[in-house]
């Protein structure tokens, strides 16, 4: 069963929270909500997050500030944040929202097929990280424990290669389709440099994988690191 990616909605508004979690339940993903700043980095401490959607103008402790407290932990800097705002001051206050650490900036009212088309893509990028994360942690298994890993049961070392394979093939033709999308769709410049990313750490975990094939030395693997 797949795990769902979890998307935190941070509006100090109801009202708002509710038309977020209307948008984006078709996505069938978990919603998060948090009505203030203090609240999403209560909520950052224990759980991962996908993408971050979160209102620039609250009570108290707003966007930019929240922004930064994500950017400056290490466990939550890489999170993509989508700023909403509902007025717009102009270059100067859409600058600062990129300067704090935004992936992009929408000023209410948006079109909700626009801001659930953003979400998706930054989801797909999560799933397929969270998907590679678990291929380099299998393989570390193999690595370690010299030729066998419970995989569900125990198997034998060609068999289990042929398995991470398999699965890793799947990940790779998942990439690489969420790429062309993103060239095609002209997407923002954070998706593709994630998107790249994932690639070339999904072609370090092949390259590793494939040097675990009968004949080719499999001692001298290693997996590259997955941070």
């Amino acid at each position: 069963m797949v795990q769902k990616a979890k998307i935190l909605l941070v509006d100090d508004r109801p009202e708002n929270l509710l038309a977020l979690e209307a948008i984006l339940s078709a996505l069938d993903q978990t919603l998060v909500r948090a009505s203030s700043g203090e609240e999403a980095l209560k909520a950052l401490l224990t759980d991962d997050f996908a993408v971050i959607l979160l209102d620039v103008q609250m009570p108290g402790m707003d966007g930019f500030e929240t922004a930064a407290h994500i950017k400056r932990r290490e466990r939550t800097r890489d999170i993509p944040i989508i700023f909403l705002t509902a007025i717009n001051h102009g270059p100067h206050h859409t600058f600062r929202g990129y300067a704090a650490g935004a992936v992009d900036y929408i000023s209410k009212p948006f079109d909700p097929w626009v801001l659930r088309a953003k979400v998706s893509v930054f989801v797909e990028l999560y799933m397929k990280n969270c998907q590679l994360r678990e291929q380099a942690a299998l393989l570390r298994l193999q690595l370690e424990g010299g030729g066998k890993v419970a995989l569900g049961s125990a198997k034998e070392p060609a068999g289990l290669l042929a398995e991470l394979s398999a699965r890793l093939a799947a990940v790779e033709e998942q990439a690489e389709a969420l790429s062309k999308q993103l060239d095609d769709d002209s997407a923002d410049a954070a998706a593709v440099a994630t998107a790249a990313h994932l690639e070339r750490k999904l072609t370090g975990l092949r390259r590793a994988l494939d040097a675990l094939e009968p004949g080719t030395g499999n001692g001298a693997a290693s997996v590259p690191s997955q941070s």
